[in-house]
């Protein structure tokens, strides 16, 4: 008597892989089994709902399983599918490139309202991974110019693909390069962003499974999390525009000495901003007097 093959229909895989997923310590199992099917299947969420007892093929099994094993080996779902979603835009990212945050989101917003009126600002992104900060501030600022600048030549190559993706590669200019090393300083920018390493070297070992499998060096903020503000801000005035303004993410608790910092370099003007978590998460710094410290000043925060 033949054995009966089983069929593996949307529901039951989902239901399987929910549980397996918990097994393995994922955080959201329900959630990543779901939009790894979506993945396969070339569908919505919804449609996985109103499709609950379609079978699925045999490739389809295959390559699901592929990407469950992936997961279950705590690799970053964006990582498995080879793009994030960030505001409005999709973003590729490679095990180059850390994988944009919605905290993030946050910054590149309000930077936006801070230029939106400013014409044609130059813009420098200092480790730009993916590009989703200044590829995302060129879509929304049309005449707005930018230079993306990281250490890795595979970061900068994603921050050049996502900008042709987005239709801006004609506006942004990509340079591997170690912070302002091979940074020209010909012609000042009006606007420098960065998200760079901030987690101090202390307590990267307690930091989240799929967090390792991100590039440890766009992570590791040496001793007290503060090297690469440090560092930015002590060659600032030799690429920022005496008029500009510079804006950072940070992490928890550095809200304070990032602004003490920021002070120190002759920023006085200054306001710490808080994510969605009600945690410090960006600062926004510009020289009393301009237009930008003035219109920094405004922003809710302290």
């Amino acid at each position: 008597m033949q054995e009966q093959k089983t069929v593996w229909t949307i529901l039951k895989i989902l239901q399987w892989t929910q549980q397996y997923f918990q097994s393995k310590g994922v955080e959201n199992p329900r959630l990543d089994a779901e939009v790894l099917l979506c993945a396969v299947l070339d569908k919505s969420r919804i449609q996985l709902y109103t499709n609950f007892d379609e079978p699925l093929e045999e490739q389809e099994l295959k390559q699901y399983r592929g990407y469950v094993a992936r997961r279950a080996a705590r690799e970053p779902v964006a990582y498995i599918l080879g793009h994030k979603g960030f505001l409005q835009y999709d973003f590729k990212v490679t095990k180059d490139t850390l994988i944009p945050r919605p905290e993030t989101e946050l910054l590149v917003e309000q930077l936006v309202s801070l230029n939106r009126d400013r014409g044609p600002v130059r813009i420098l992104d200092l480790g730009c991974g993916s590009g989703a900060i200044i590829d995302s501030l060129l879509a929304e600022l049309p005449e707005a110019r930018g230079m993306g600048v990281d250490i890795s030549p595979g970061a900068a190559a994603v921050t050049r693909e996502n900008a042709q993706s987005l239709g801006v590669g004609d506006r942004l200019e990509t340079v591997v390069s170690d912070l302002y090393e091979k940074v020209p300083r010909e012609e000042k920018f009006q606007v420098l962003v960065s998200n760079p390493p901030y987690i101090p070297e202390g307590d990267l070992a307690g930091l989240q499974a799929e967090v390792h499998r991100e590039p440890r060096r766009a992570l590791d903020g040496g001793r007290d999390g503060l090297d690469f503000y440090r560092r930015i801000l002590r060659d600032l005035w030799s690429y920022l525009d005496p008029e500009g303004m510079a804006a950072f993410e940070i992490g928890q608790g550095q809200g304070e000495d990032v602004a003490r910092l920021c002070r120190e370099a002759g920023l006085d003007c200054v306001k710490v901003r808080k994510d969605y978590g009600d945690m410090d998460r960006m600062v926004f710094a510009a020289k009393g007097g301009t237009v930008y410290g003035n219109a920094i000043l405004e922003i809710k925060g302290r």
